[in-house]
């Protein structure tokens, strides 16, 4: 028997936090718009109050279901477990990062500061730009290009002076994409980053002094 009403985690076609509707014509309420319409319409009204907050329910869901929009898949999934895992590492990682920073900067000897390629496993625009996000969130190491064609992050690390450092940011890079993807990619996407990470050609990987 089909269900009269569908929620989305029930179907993971459906965008996330949305309610399909079962009829001739496919009637999809997308919950994080109504909200975002009735927000507008109370602001229009300069006054919240429960009557407004309620009139401007009912205008948002009868507008979507009446003007739908056509289906866009982000791309984007919420897993909360993902999302509580790469919340804690980033915590731990931004203060041991800073930690180091901070022994770097009183280390009284120069370090000599490079630029690394670092080729991800997705290659979804989403995805990118959230590992870069995550990854420019971390002291240490400052994202300034991120190439689509290719999936790579070019990262600014202060400290080259050894190969062992070089590799351990490129690795800090993949794990942070892991939790990342963990937190917010499609099943697909997950399924990738299970993998090994990308080889990087040579043993310099593309780094350049500066």
């Amino acid at each position: 028997m089909r269900r009269l009403i569908t929620l989305s985690h029930h179907n993971p076609d459906l965008p996330p936090f949305s309610v399909e509707f079962a009829g001739r014509r496919r009637r999809v309420l997308d919950l994080p718009l109504i909200a975002w319409l009735t927000l507008i319409w109370v602001l229009l009204w300069s006054t919240l109050t429960w009557a407004n907050v309620i009139t401007g329910v009912v205008v948002a869901a009868t507008v979507c279901l009446a003007f739908p929009l056509p289906q866009v898949d982000l791309g984007l999934r919420l897993h909360p477990w993902g999302i509580l895992r790469l919340a804690a590492y980033l915590l731990y990682d931004m203060y041991t990062s800073g930690m180091k920073v901070t022994r770097q900067i009183f280390a009284g000897r120069p370090h000599r500061p490079a630029v690394i390629g670092v080729p991800l496993r997705c290659r979804s625009d989403l995805m990118l730009a959230a590992t870069a996000v995550t990854v420019s969130n971390v002291p240490g190491g400052a994202v300034i290009e991120v190439r689509r064609a290719t999936a790579t992050l070019f990262l600014h690390v202060l400290d080259a002076d050894r190969p062992a450092e070089l590799e351990a940011a490129r690795r800090s890079v993949w794990k942070l994409e892991e939790l990342t993807v963990r937190a917010f990619g499609t099943r697909d996407e997950i399924n990738r980053v299970s993998g090994p990470p990308p080889a990087v050609a040579g043993s310099d990987g593309g780094e350049e002094g500066s």
